[in-house]
């Protein structure tokens, strides 16, 4: 026995030693959101990069727990799984709905089958860090390993002795929409389109994605393949394809359908290793050779892995910590690699990218960046508020991006997915995003444009408002009714909608204020306080209203929870939405009777299991109590408790789908020791963090004091959360836990004591 403890004890210390010589990358856990519907994946990827290379085991076997084909799903990787069919390019991380997951490549080996229910193979061996991926394939003795640069991957498959076979299977993807081509170039060069869209089923935002690929070996043989058709009656009797994959060995210029592929056959000797390279593009072929031979060139596999490695130790090492425990070191890099994944970015090497709902082509300028994936429901309540802290050359480019979709289209995106709106979830994200950016510094964009924009989705007719749909009622009354259909695919969502209108209100107009719009700053606050209407006194908690202003009869205030549907709210339930008016905290409380009911109630939440760790609206619940003097406490408990519930190292360590980052951002912060609980507003709330020192590298043109951030906590000895007792900013006692975000990046050295 105390042989096997000195052996786990010198694993232990082997894992740590190799986690310290790895630098931050080695305290990644790219497994980490692959079960528990997390929607993460293991796969390769650069940070914010156009292209990844992930591992897709959600289709072709009843092994699999999960499979794409029989429910909703959307994400190419669950590690619940334990058959692959390849690896899949393009993907989403932490979202959902299913979309891209395009150009599955699989090796193989023996007789060719072009068939992914019988190519596919179990695997074992995973092994994932940032910008790499790699596992054993059972079925075929292949090592598989794949990395990336932004635009382009490239995979390494070791062989067995015997022949080998190179897949690309142009028919299956994760996404809904069907269709594609090939060209062969040469003998070890082809490229195609695979239109691809439908994201959450908006059936007319599809886009094509374009890939040159290239393999490294001269094959003995090479051709398409095409599913095809069933055929009856005679005309079946003359076809002996007739509902099969054909192969096709003596035709080699181009293909075209909805299930086609290509493959690649040679000999091979023991440990041969056969690299095959990929550039993606929204634009072009010609654009997507030019990413890889830009971005790769003569590059061998190894060269391509450094490359990415050392790219995201740059990235995350922006944050560095000191204490802690080693599963939170692990929990806040692995966070802070998945906020570092989208926004994507659009634009290929030359400046080209797809114009905004236009089959147009348009040009960044020089030295800027093209972004899309703006998930902008999730990520405008804390993810761009840590993009404009650490990575503020990013933000500054994702909100010219923004800026430049409403000039291209004439609005604001939404949820912007290739340079189509998909219209998914509800309110006006963009304003408060692009207010407190602007209200942080960040200022070399055209918020000329911006406010023309917010203005105009903030006051045009609902008929002719892509934005707000149902805004006629929320002007003319103040509230959304029921019974308003708001064309957004799912359902009367009316409470959820108006709450969502007076946040981006309440950001325009503090951004109306700076800009001296005084007028319009008065107007928009004055609307943004309308949600006062929803209160019902009788519940305690906001209410559906009818089109007479009557509240909804019968009313159930738990009712929506675990995705139920119910009048009025969107995914949640009206304890998810209660206390979602984050821009006037005071007022709420003064609804609700004071600040002992506010309180009472909120620690309710908690109590009784009415909080959705998942779920945006109720996401900053757990910093409401530090508005009250007194009460702090409870944030700083409530956050403990909610980091070491949710957040683990294992394959379900995220507290349901990371919605492109934003769980992660809210464990980011939180570890920190401050949290932007009020979207578009320049402030943060104070808890206790959980490292003994962090270090933020800053901006030296995006602030006035340090370029750096430092935060020093002392805490009493033992386990379990810690009070904070004091705060020192540059050396003088806060009043308050609460801080601006000019005074804390002035400040420079942030002291915590706790006990």
């Amino acid at each position: 026995m105390e042989g096997m403890k000195k052996y786990i004890l010198s694993i232990i210390m082997l894992a740590m030693s190799a986690a310290a010589t790895a630098g931050v990358n080695g305290w990644v856990n790219p497994f980490v959101g692959t079960s528990n519907y997390g929607t993460t994946n293991p796969g390769a990827v650069c940070p914010n990069g156009m292209m990844s290379a992930t591992p897709f085991n959600v289709m072709g076997s009843d092994l699999n727990r999960f499979d794409k084909d029989k429910r909703w799903w959307s994400t190419p990787y669950s590690s619940d799984n334990s058959f692959m069919t390849g690896f899949s390019h393009v993907n989403l991380s932490g979202v959902g709905c299913p979309e891209v997951g395009l150009a599955l490549t699989m090796p193989t080996t023996g007789e060719l089958n072009v068939d992914y229910r019988l190519y596919g193979s179990g695997y074992t061996d995973e092994k994932a860090e940032p910008g790499y991926y790699s596992c054993l394939l059972t079925a075929y003795d292949i090592k598989a390993e794949v990395s990336t640069t932004c635009r382009t991957s490239i995979e390494r498959y070791t062989f067995p002795e015997g022949s080998g076979n190179i897949l690309v299977n142009f028919g299956e993807g994760l996404t809904n929409e069907t269709g594609a081509w090939i060209r062969k170039i040469s003998d070890t060069e082809i490229e195609g389109m695979r239109l691809a869209g439908t994201f959450c089923y908006n059936s007319q935002a599809v886009f094509p994605v374009y890939f040159a690929i290239r393999i490294s070996r001269t094959p003995q043989a090479s051709g398409f393949w095409k599913k095809q058709p069933q055929m009856n009656g005679p005309e079946g009797m003359w076809c002996e394809d007739d509902g099969t994959y054909k192969i096709y060995k003596k035709y080699g210029r181009e293909i075209a359908g909805d299930d086609i592929g290509y493959w690649w056959s040679f000999p091979t000797e023991e440990g041969e290793q056969v690299e095959l390279q990929m550039g993606v593009s929204f634009v072009s072929c010609d654009n997507a050779w030019g990413n890889l031979n830009a971005e790769q060139g003569e590059a061998d596999f190894e060269e391509v892995r450094t490359q990415a490695a050392e790219e995201w130790e740059s990235h995350l090492s922006r944050i560095k910590v000191e204490g802690g425990t080693e599963k939170d070191k692990e929990v806040f890099y692995t966070a802070l690699y998945h906020t570092l994944i989208h926004p994507s970015i659009l634009n290929d090497v030359n400046g080209e990218y797809p114009l905004m709902e236009s089959d147009g082509i348009g040009q960044v300028p020089q030295g800027q960046n093209r972004y899309s994936v703006f998930s902008l429901w999730d990520t405008y309540r804390n993810l761009h508020q840590l993009l404009t802290l650490v990575y503020p050359e990013k933000q500054l480019d994702m909100v010219r991006s923004m800026v430049d979709i409403s000039k291209e289209w004439g609005w604001m995106p939404k949820w912007e997915l290739f340079g189509r709106e998909t219209f998914t979830m509800e309110g006006d994200p963009a304003i408060p995003v692009i207010a407190d950016t602007w209200q942080k510094g960040i200022r070399d964009f055209d918020i000329d444009a911006a406010y023309k924009a917010f203005v105009k989705s903030a006051t045009t007719p609902g008929n002719d408002n892509l934005m707000r749909p149902d805004i006629d009622p929320y002007i003319e009354k103040g509230y959304v009714p029921l019974g308003m259909y708001a064309a957004d695919f799912s359902g009367d969502n009316s409470v959820s909608h108006a709450l969502e209108y007076y946040i981006a209100d309440y950001a325009l107009s503090l951004l109306a204020e700076e800009l001296g719009h005084k007028e319009d700053a008065a107007r928009f606050l004055e609307q943004s306080l309308k949600y006062k209407q929803y209160y019902c006194p009788e519940y305690g908690t906001l209410r559906p209203l009818q089109k007479d202003g009557s509240f909804l009869e019968p009313f159930n205030p738990r009712q929506g929870e675990n995705f139920e549907p119910v009048p009025g709210f969107h995914e949640g339930s009206a304890w998810n939405y209660t206390f979602y008016v984050p821009h006037d905290i005071m007022g709420l409380a003064k609804l609700m009777g004071g600040r002992k009911a506010f309180v009472s109630k909120l620690q309710k939440v908690f109590d009784e299991g009415l909080y959705d760790p998942a779920n945006e609206p109720d996401i900053a619940y757990a910093y409401l109590f530090s508005y009250f003097k007194g009460e702090e406490w409870r944030t700083q408990k409530t956050v403990h408790e909610l980091l070491e519930k949710y957040y683990t190292t294992r394959p379900n360590g995220l507290p349901g789908n990371d919605d492109t980052g934003t769980m992660s951002a809210w464990a980011i912060f939180s570890m920190m020791g401050f949290y932007p609980d009020c979207p578009g507003k320049a402030e943060y709330t104070l808890t206790t963090p959980r490292f003994d020192s962090i270090e933020i590298r800053l901006a030296p043109e995006y602030c006035e004091g340090e370029n750096k951030l430092v935060i020093k906590c002392s805490r009493t000895s033992g386990e379990g959360w810690k009070k904070i007792g004091s705060v020192k900013l540059s050396g003088k006692t806060l009043p308050s836990l609460r801080v601006s975000h000019k005074d804390l990046v002035k400040g420079g050295l942030l002291e915590f004591r706790c006990r």
